[in-house]
């Protein structure tokens, strides 16, 4: 099912061809171009270019030259009388002008800000406090038309004006009633002039009832647009934090050394817009349809390979990966470790320190490092590199662009000495909710599949048991339960699997064995049982990573194993039911968080039943 070889787009990212193969390929790429210029005229966006040419712009970019931003800080709270009291933003989206790189001209994006002027990208960081309830009104003012290729042949929001940007603000790792979920179907126009079936209210209310750590973010998550709209910007960092339960923890605190770092690739045109192909890879099925979109440069914090001066001491950094398809993993070219703390918005029971750290699409990690610790071996400079192939885990080694990420620029030894009363401590927080797959009320199989042209041999579309999004649930648990779900992938990328609402974790993965034989088994009856799994997912067993060993909103689902993964449909900070109806419409959705498979169409309906 490996399509990427037979891939036949203008743009591609497969690997390397044969000598045999390269004159055809050539010729065979040439005349592709022809055509998808074409089609690129026909839709009104501009043609697609060559890979070497992206590949130039961004050699183009001097590394190291742009300071790493400060997102600006939106509070997600108020201060009455010393205490802080629940408040209501409002945020918008806006298309604007944003600079990647001191070299590169302005680009064209969409981003969120609290208005026009203020907006960024990344949108402005939300810092919300536990138990203090916040409301945001979530406002679109974008143009009648996307500055990015979008394709109606997958399942897709369209307007029936053909007037306007549908989006919707997905809380990503947020524990909130269904009707604030940010529903793919719940999406709207600029100045709501349209909405999706399952929209109800444009004011979302998110308790922060559960407990603080890591990292969460926002998104847009409108129904096939999510990797147009975030590659065009939007998205953003909220972080939940709980003083009185993390002061003892002595972690680095202040703006200037807890960051979050937001990492993004992306590819430009000379004249700095945003590149994203708008020829399908299988255009006579999806014009516009890529299986993933890989940028030629790494932003942090929307500028192209940062750095970021740091005293010699600790800081902490948020990691998020917002890519639309790329795993990053990462080290520090000097050698320092990361000292995990916690994975997307939950603190392990202890740090573990690692030397490199595999952040999937969409996942984040929390880590101190400590550059205190910085010798002179290797200067004064450590650059946090990328190892991690692409697509994950087979595809091609990264090269000495997307293979750079930022640099940090150590003060040396000499400086005068910050004081730093920060340190990591041998414990962290623990849950009162533990992983018991005793404990599970049902089993359930959830299988991965890829579906290829016959002619082509290139992808058509991904779906989940077999089924699409406007299938009916056929995941409906109740509210305070466990469930065991063996996740089992049939494809040959590792997909990161996201559940919305539920806090979950991998406690193993097993390899199939006789992975043909149960693939065409499942092919007939798409029925994991029947198909008699136990008997193929007897190979080795992999263990999930000290560092991931924690309640998360992502895990990584391995090609050609199967990983058993505790789902908990409760708060595990209390072991309490939510102190919401988690059962109300429209539900809740799971799916594949590599962004071009969920859009085709790797997404299912997530509904909670009383």
């Amino acid at each position: 099912m490996l399509y990427r070889e037979n891939q036949k787009c203008p743009v591609s990212n497969s690997r390397t061809a044969r000598p045999a193969e390269m004159v055809a390929a050539r010729a065979e790429l040439a005349a592709l171009l022809l055509v998808a210029a074409a089609v690129c005229a026909a839709t009104g966006f501009r043609p697609p270019v060559t890979e070497d040419a992206l590949q130039k712009v961004a050699a183009s970019l001097e590394m190291y030259v742009d300071v790493l931003p400060q997102m600006p800080k939106v509070l997600g709270y108020s201060i009455k009388h010393g205490r802080p009291t629940p408040t209501h933003l409002t945020i918008g989206m806006y298309q604007k002008k944003w600079k990647f790189h001191r070299d590169l001209p302005a680009t064209t994006v969409f981003v969120f800000g609290t208005s026009a002027e203020s907006a960024t990208f990344p949108g402005p960081t939300i810092e919300a406090l536990q138990w203090v309830p916040l409301s945001v009104t979530w406002e679109n003012h974008l143009p009648d038309h996307h500055i990015l290729p979008w394709d109606p042949t997958v399942p897709t929001a369209i307007p029936r004006s053909g007037r306007g940007v549908p989006t919707v603000v997905h809380l990503h790792g947020g524990v909130h009633p269904p009707q604030s979920d940010g529903h793919a179907n719940a999406w709207f126009t600029a100045g709501f002039r349209e909405k999706g079936p399952t929209w109800t209210t444009p004011t979302y209310a998110y308790p922060n009832a559960q407990s603080p750590g890591g990292a969460l973010w926002y998104h847009d998550h409108a129904l096939g647009l999510t990797r147009a709209n975030l590659l065009a910007g939007l998205l953003g960092a909220y972080v939940l934090r709980s003083p009185a339960a993390e002061a003892h923890l002595g972690l680095p605190r202040g703006e200037d050394f807890d960051r979050v770092l937001v990492l993004a690739d992306r590819s430009f045109y000379a004249d700095g817009e945003l590149y994203m192909n708008c020829t399908g890879d299988n255009p006579r099925v999806h014009p516009q349809w890529q299986p993933e979109y890989f940028g030629a440069a790494v932003t942090v914090n929307g500028k192209a390979w940062p750095f970021l001066p740091v005293a010699r001491r600790r800081y902490r950094f948020r990691v998020i990966n917002a890519s639309n398809a790329r795993f990053f993993n990462l080290s520090l070219s000097n050698g320092l470790p990361f000292h995990v703390v916690g994975s997307d918005a939950s603190y392990l029971p202890r740090p573990v320190v690692v030397t490199h750290l595999l952040v999937a699409v969409a996942e984040a990690f929390d880590v101190v490092v400590d550059f205190s610790e910085s010798t002179t071996t290797h200067g004064h400079e450590a650059e946090l590199v990328n190892t991690a192939p692409y697509p994950y885990p087979d595809g091609d080694a990264p090269n000495h662009l997307n293979g750079k990420v930022m640099k940090f620029v150590v003060e040396p030894a000499a400086a005068a000495a910050k004081v730093d009363h920060s340190w990591v401590p041998a414990r962290l927080m623990e849950y009162v909710v533990k992983v018991a797959e005793e404990e599970a009320a049902r089993r359930r199989y959830i299988v991965m599949y890829e579906y290829e042209d016959e002619a082509t041999g290139a992808p058509t579309h991904l779906y989940i048991n077999g089924k699409r999004m406007e299938d009916p649930a056929t995941e409906t648990p109740r509210p305070g339960t466990s469930e065991m779900w063996e996740v089992i992938n049939l494809t040959q990328d590792n997909h990161p699997l996201h559940l919305h609402l539920a806090a979950f974790q991998a406690v193993r993965a097993r390899e199939l064995v006789g992975l043909e034989e149960f693939k065409r088994c499942m092919e007939r009856l798409n029925d994991a049982v029947r198909c008699d799994v136990g008997r193929h997912a007897v190979g080795e067993e992999v263990a999930v990573p000290e560092h991931e060993r924690t309640w998360k909103n992502v895990v990584k689902i391995a090609p050609g194993f199967m990983t058993t993964v505790v789902v908990e449909f409760l708060m595990v900070d209390t072991g309490r039911s939510y102190p919401f109806d988690a059962t109300a419409e429209p539900g809740y959705v799971y799916h594949c968080h590599i962004l071009d498979h969920e859009d085709n169409a790797m997404i299912r309906p997530l509904k909670l039943i009383k």
